[in-house]
């Protein structure tokens, strides 16, 4: 797959760079996103909810009436659940939410990812951004030269970088990771990547690696 590099005013710069059809070509498996958007989100639940049980709830533990002889139904104390201010019956408790997957289903589930990112023609290589100091009007600017202002973006960045990262972080529907840090919820997520030419090399790089081991 063949990108235009384009510079911060959002114009091509006659260079261009192939990225690999081993991760950007192939064809998208459905269900492994699925998977890995749904255990990325089960990871966010907190899962704190939780209710008292008869025996943690407050209140006498003393009988309420004696268990023959009164003509009426058996009551026990009130904490039981068939009173107010009683305990749950079956209430929630403390657990995790998130739950495993193998290291290859989640790289195919970001392979797909990328790939059907790819297909849409979502993905834009932009040469590598530098900032003197934090700016968000100027990466707001930036954004709007590459036509990205009213898109959902990710940024994917190289290496760790605080003036790009404060600049975008505060300029809505836009967010910014590294590339060790991309995930698949989050390529989904977004309308459009963005790639540095860094990264853009970086996995093309990568890619040769693998061919020559």
């Amino acid at each position: 797959m063949q990108v235009d590099i384009l510079n911060i005013e959002g114009a091509k710069t006659g260079r261009t760079i192939e990225l690999p059809e081993e991760i950007f070509g192939v064809e998208p498996n459905e269900h492994v996103v699925y998977l890995a958007v749904k255990q990325y989100l089960a990871a966010q639940r907190q899962g704190t909810h939780k209710v008292k049980t008869r025996a943690e709830a407050n209140g006498s533990s003393k009988k309420l009436v004696k268990q023959k002889g009164t003509g009426g139904a058996r009551k026990g104390n009130l904490r039981s659940p068939i009173y107010k201010g009683g305990g749950s019956i079956f209430g929630p408790k403390p657990h995790l939410y998130d739950f495993k997957l193998n290291r290859k289903v989640k790289d195919l589930a970001k392979i797909s990812a990328l790939s059907a990112k790819a297909k849409e023609n979502a993905i834009v290589v932009v040469e590598d951004i530098t900032m003197d100091k934090p700016k968000s009007k100027q990466f707001a600017g930036i954004l709007k030269s590459l036509q990205l202002s009213d898109k959902k973006t990710l940024f994917v960045l190289p290496e760790d970088n605080e003036n790009v990262y404060l600049s975008l972080r505060n300029i809505p529907g836009v967010k910014g990771t590294l590339l060790s840090d991309v995930n698949t919820y989050d390529i989904v997520n977004a309308n459009r990547l963005v790639f540095t030419e860094t990264v853009a090399k970086i996995f093309t790089e990568e890619e040769v690696e693998e061919v020559e081991a």
